[in-house]
């Protein structure tokens, strides 16, 4: 039997390797967002987030990848992948980040809810942590940043990630479906590994912020899919990172030029990734399938 799904923001950097993984693996998906998807992958409806209205029809609609099947009438939908999002501070005002972030959310949420969907993926992200979009150098408390870490941000954006968390909780408490948010490290594609030779190994520096974290956008979209797919865990919050680095300096290094200050609670492997993945792998059986280190070469 054919799993709908429905994606909101696949039209864009990270949504859209999600459309064509599920849609590779034999779903049926939708895509909600401001523009249609640039390959087609999957049929767009266009959908402004922030207007419960329209996010309760969309959700309500059917999920027919034509106008032209033999069946339009609306079938259940198996799972939301909601992804739509301003993706960073800086592109529009602050006010405009938050607002909609947050009632994006939170009208993806209350729809899901009173149309019995039990199973939302909740694109959270790195930046609750504090440090990524922070006005200044900040230390974090501690080092592997983990799920259990008290997130306290300074921004516009990942203020609106923390409080969709609390929302994601408190739906789930409401509904007992499982919400699972995922805080998404920084995304690369294909073309992005040229810049490790060109700019990024140069300057170590300049992905500080980030604690060096990656995940290729094939690999969120196989930990996405891997979420649907795994039933019963309620509301979880997992980072999703590559188990490496992305340095040519060891970790110890790196906390050592970088983050001398910051305490480091256990110990590390040679390149350990600071973002810790090790929930995503123990609760969905997730495995990284590209290194920058292959893909640089390849695009080198």
């Amino acid at each position: 039997m054919t799993k709908r799904v429905v994606v909101t923001g696949g039209s864009g950097l990270a949504g859209k390797w999600v459309v064509e993984n599920l849609v590779e693996h034999g779903y049926e998906v939708m895509n909600l967002d401001r523009v249609p998807m640039p390959k087609r992958t999957a049929r767009t409806l266009i959908t402004d987030i922030t207007d419960a209205g329209q996010v309760f029809n969309a959700l309500a609609s059917s999920t027919s990848p034509t106008e032209f099947v033999d069946d339009l009438e609306p079938k259940p939908i198996d799972a939301i992948v909601h992804f739509a999002a301003i993706p960073r501070i800086m592109v529009t005002p602050d006010n405009e980040v938050f607002r909609i972030n947050v009632m994006g959310t939170y009208n993806i949420l209350d729809a899901a809810s009173k149309l019995g969907i039990r199973k939302v993926i909740v694109a959270s992200s790195e930046t609750t942590y504090g440090v990524v979009f922070a006005h200044r150098h900040r230390n974090p408390q501690y080092f592997p940043l983990d799920e259990q870490y008290p997130v306290d941000p300074m921004d516009s954006y990942a203020t609106s990630k923390v409080i969709n968390e609390v929302t994601a909780k408190a739906f789930h408490a409401r509904t007992g479906a499982d919400i699972y948010c995922f805080r998404i490290g920084n995304v690369l594609e294909p073309e992005d590994y040229a810049k490790f030779n060109k700019v990024w190994l140069k300057d170590p520096g300049l992905r500080k912020r980030i604690a060096w974290s990656y995940i290729d956008g094939r690999d969120l979209a196989n930990a996405c899919r891997l979420a649907i797919e795994k039933d019963g865990l309620g509301f979880e919050v997992m980072n999703i990172a590559a188990d490496d680095v992305s340095s040519d300096l060891p970790t110890a290094e790196l906390l050592k030029r970088f983050y001398p200050d910051v305490p480091v609670k256990k110990q590390l492997s040679e390149f350990e990734t600071l973002l810790s993945n090790d929930k995503l792998k123990r609760l969905l059986g997730w495995k990284q399938q590209h290194y920058w280190r292959d893909e640089a070469k390849k695009h080198a």
